[in-house]
Order: C-alpha cells, then sequence, then structure tokens
C-alpha cells in the first residue's frame, strides 16, 4: 500500500509542473504566502513575532492557501482534462489514490509553512538585531508545527470531497476557498465589532485564557475533525461512482 500511496504522489508531483504555464503557477502559488509571512508580516511585528500569536495565525492560514490551490485537481483535475478513466483502470486500490492525492497536498503545504516559519524567524534576526538570535518561545513553535500539519490534513480531506463532487478545478477552487477561507474573511469584523461592543471585563478574561489549554483543545478537535473527514472519505471514494459521474 506504501508503494502505492508514493506512486500516486509522484504522479502528482509530475502533474503539479508538467501543465502548460503550471510551473509559473506553482511557484507564485508557494512564494506567494512564504513572501507575506515569511518577510512583512515578521518585519513588522519586530522581535514580538517569536512570542506573538500572529506566528501561529500564519502557520494556520498558510497551509489552508497552499492546499486551496492544489488540492481540488486531485480529482477534478482528472474529470475535466479525461483521464480520470484511465486512473480508475489502473491497478491502484482506492485507498493507494485517495491518501495519495491527499497526503501530497498535505505535505507540500506544511513543508512550505515550515519553511516560511523558518525564514520569518531569519527575518526578524537580520532586520531587528539585538545582539542575540530570537528564537521561537517553545508554546509558539509546538503550536506553528502541530497547527500547520492539522489544519492542512483538515483541508485535504475537505478538499477531496469538494473535488469529488466538482466537474471543474476552478469550481473545485471556489467551493473550498469560500467554505474553508470565506468564515476567516468574516473573522476579522466580527472580531472587531465584539471588541467595541463587549463588556471590557469579558474581554479580559478572555484574554487571560491558558494558552496551553487552548492549543491543547484545538489540537484535540483537529484531530478529531481529521480522523472523521479521512474516515468519510475512505466511505466516500469509489470507483463505482467515479465512473459513473
Amino acid at each position: 500500500m506504501n508503494s502505492d500511496i508514493r506512486t500516486v504522489m509522484w504522479k502528482e508531483a509530475r502533474s503539479l509542473f508538467r501543465q502548460r504555464g503550471s510551473r509559473i503557477r506553482a511557484l507564485l502559488t508557494l512564494l506567494t504566502p512564504v513572501a507575506f509571512f515569511a518577510v512583512y508580516s515578521p518585519w513588522s511585528a519586530g522581535p514580538d513575532w517569536a512570542t506573538d500569536p500572529l506566528s501561529i495565525i500564519a502557520a494556520v492560514i498558510t497551509p489552508m492557501l497552499i492546499v486551496t490551490l492544489i488540492i481540488p485537481d486531485s480529482i477534478a483535475g482528472e474529470r475535466e482534462r479525461h483521464t480520470l478513466p484511465t486512473l480508475l483502470a489502473s491497478r491502484l486500490p482506492d485507498r493507494a489514490i485517495l491518501f495519495g492525492k491527499a497526503v501530497f497536498s498535505l505535505l507540500i503545504a506544511w513543508g512550505v509553512t515550515l519553511l516560511t516559519l523558518l525564514l520569518a524567524l531569519v527575518t526578524v534576526n537580520l532586520t531587528h538585531w539585538s545582539g542575540k538570535v530570537l528564537v521561537y518561545a517553545p508554546t509558539v513553535l509546538v503550536a506553528g508545527v502541530s497547527l500547520s500539519f492539522l489544519t492542512a490534513a483538515m483541508t485535504s480531506g475537505i478538499g477531496v470531497f469538494i473535488s469529488l463532487r466538482a466537474s471543474t478545478v476552478q469550481e473545485a477552487q471556489q467551493l473550498l476557498a469560500a467554505f474553508v477561507l470565506g468564515p476567516i474573511t468574516l473573522l476579522g469584523p466580527v472580531v472587531l465589532i465584539v471588541s467595541q461592543t463587549t463588556d471590557l471585563d469579558l474581554i479580559d478574561r478572555i484574554t487571560r485564557v491558558d494558552g496551553e489549554l487552548l492549543l491543547a483543545s484545538a489540537l484535540t478537535a483537529l484531530v478529531i475533525i481529521d480522523g472523521l473527514l479521512a474516515f468519510l472519505a475512505m466511505r466516500r471514494f469509489r470507483r463505482s461512482r467515479l465512473i459513473e459521474s
């Protein structure tokens, strides 16, 4: 099974750069969040970047953006290019196809996110040098590494479901972006409104919530969600259904 999964991942890697114009598009896809979260954000935040929750937010948003641009091509792209019947006619097991495509986008997103966090730390040290090397606080480091992985897994799981039903890559990307990034877009104005209308004592109590407890709760919730998505994806991914679609 592992060799079959690696075969699908190798195929996905070739497909990412093989199509016309996709090399530049793939490169820009990877460089855009890196440029923003690895250069601009840490440069603006200064030394506080190593301990600020903003770096954790970057570790969550970056894999979402990358997966949103990669995973829709997993099934919808095969269907659009009329290569899906050939893939389904291969000897590869259903689960190898499913996990190979999902894990590929997960690892790309997670790898780019970890690289982004590392480059952000380099940016902070270069632009705000104070005589000693700044490193991430332990909680921030654990949160960045773990949340980025689990968030990428969650987005990949959701993306697979959408890609299974979408007829084109563009349709799958739009649906996934609306489903995953839509709530994040709305979160900013909501937080602003709440902060202006809510009692200050309540806000103060919220900001004093134990960070480690909050992180543990978020990780537990994501593990449950990811496990549920993997289980449902295995139930939903069937050759017979895809051939008929």
